[in-house]
């Protein structure tokens, strides 16, 4: 019986911590509902004409091959006096992809523009190192940041520019949008996963002072922000997250724009959703690690700030809850038909149920607000919403060990997530010399889970006396659906 108490106990507590994290999205939605009541987030825009501050556009690449000229080229399209504006393209790139970077600068420095490409010798902290050495000798006082594969409309400046007025203001980021939204099943659940992110998450933190994060790129900083926070640091994976909460710590004001939005691509294939997703989550659990005792121990934060932030903070580690709660629902539902007198304790237990349930509110609201309301794009959303929701789940051995890693402060690598500019190369991306052909072990455990929940789903038809017991069914076949779906993506894209 002692083994079984530890079982409960376990699966008990993460349960717990799904459910505390699904009130904190509760919160969020009300947050984010009060703020659609209210104005919302204006946008200060401004016009060339206006006296305008010098920006530096900061550029971080590393071989990115298909969508250089790409970014360049979308640059040079900013509306924004070109003698108010500089460009770094940060190039830490070791391929052929330098020699086109290299050409197109020249062309844009002969259209008037100022434009540099610096190259470092070593990857030093990488994105981190990239931005802070860019930084010591960049001329502007706001410092504008673009990923390789984004592409900010032509007003994006002035659209932003504006905020920092208000000299509290560090940071200004906008929504990101999906050029591939509806590529694959993969596309549209990053999709959904992003939208939520960006829309319940963002505005129903800073429409109440919470803590937000700047996600690394479509974003701009005032400079003095970036120095006074302690500059870029490289001893995490998510380097934008760390750099947010101690400029947030030093009280600068974060502002975000829902209606600004800057398109990008997602990841098309499952090696580049594993190793975007592997360092998210990893790079979470190292903020966690790193953040969180700051965080409580600050006077300055309210008892829902740090709620907030303690939880933002857990993210990732979520799916490490969500692993440990699947592995063990099937022990669990063996003794619940064992003991008898657990039956109630196992009913007023089912938290798993009301956090779904949640889930489902809130991310419904996210849903309507992008693509409308009505029955017809109800049913749709119920249908995206267990797609997403097995999928999650289906990563959840993959982004669990790097959740542990990011607690256990093993350091790794930054590996980039590879680019491909769909509209340019079409059926050929394929061929994208960045994708990587290995299978990682893990895909065989994955294998292994799609096969033990389905032993789970036979579970439900065999315990007990009086008939089986399906409460758990539903759980069990996504679960099965998720890691089936990754199990066989990463085999068939032999990524």
């Amino acid at each position: 019986m002692i083994l079984e108490w530890i079982c409960i106990v376990i699966y008990s507590a993460s349960l717990l911590m799904i459910l505390f994290y699904s009130f904190s999205q509760l919160n969020l939605l009300i947050n984010y509902l009060k703020a659609q009541k209210k104005n919302k987030q204006a946008t200060v825009s401004v016009q060339q004409t206006d006296d305008l501050p010098y920006v530096t556009i900061q550029l971080p690449v590393f071989n990115e091959l298909y969508v250089m000229e790409r970014l360049l080229d979308n640059m040079a399209f900013l509306e924004y006096p070109k003698d108010k504006l500089e460009i770094q393209v940060l190039d830490d790139s070791t391929d052929e992809s330098v020699e086109i970077t290299a050409l197109k600068v020249k062309k844009l420095q002969e259209l008037g523009f100022d434009v540099s490409h610096i190259q470092r010798e070593n990857r030093t902290s990488y994105k981190a190192g990239a931005l802070k050495e860019g930084l010591k000798i960049a001329k502007g006082d706001f410092i504008a940041i673009f990923d390789a594969d984004f592409l900010p409309e032509a007003d994006w400046l002035l659209k932003t520019i504006g905020h920092f007025k208000n000299p509290k203001v560090g940071v200004v980021q906008t929504r990101w949008s999906h050029l591939n939204r509806d590529y694959s099943i993969l596309t549209q659940v990053q999709a959904f996963a992003l939208d939520a992110h960006f829309t319940l998450e963002q505005v129903g933190r800073n429409s109440k002072g919470h803590f937000i994060n700047f996600n690394g790129t479509a974003g701009i900083w005032r400079k003095q922000t970036i120095f006074d926070a302690g500059n870029w640091q490289g001893d995490t994976l998510t380097e934008d997250l760390d750099l947010s909460y101690r400029a947030q710590l030093k009280n600068w004001k974060f502002v975000y724009l829902e209606d600004v939005t800057t398109p990008a691509e997602l990841p098309m294939v499952i090696s580049a959703a594993r190793s975007q997703q592997f360092r998210w989550n990893k790079g979470g659990a190292e903020n966690f690690q790193k953040m969180f005792r700051k965080v409580l121990s600050s006077k300055n934060l309210s008892f829902k700030t740090k709620f907030h932030g303690i939880l933002h903070l857990l993210n990732s580690t979520m799916f490490l809850n969500v692993l440990i709660v699947a592995i063990l629902s099937i022990p669990m539902l063996y003794i619940k038909n064992e003991y008898e007198h657990l039956r109630i304790y196992f009913i007023v237990m089912s938290f798993f149920v009301i956090s779904t349930i949640i889930f489902f509110i809130c991310y419904w609201f996210m849903y309507r607000n992008i693509y409308g309301g009505g029955f017809k794009n109800f049913v749709t959303y119920i249908g995206m919403f267990f797609t997403f929701f097995s999928i999650a789940m289906g990563f959840s051995l993959h982004n669990s060990i790097a959740v542990i890693e990011g607690h256990l402060g093993k350091r790794s690598e930054f590996v980039r997530t590879p680019k491909f500019n769909l509209a340019a190369v079409g059926s050929n991306w394929k061929t994208n010399k960045y994708l990587r052909k290995k299978v990682s072990p893990n895909v065989i455990i994955e294998g292994l889970l799609m096969l033990y929940f389905m032993f789970g789903l036979y579970s439900a038809f065999i315990v007990g006396d009086q008939g089986g017991d399906f409460g758990l069914f539903p759980f069990h076949l996504m679960l099965v659906i998720g890691f089936g779906f990754v199990f066989f993506s990463s085999l068939t894209d032999k990524q």
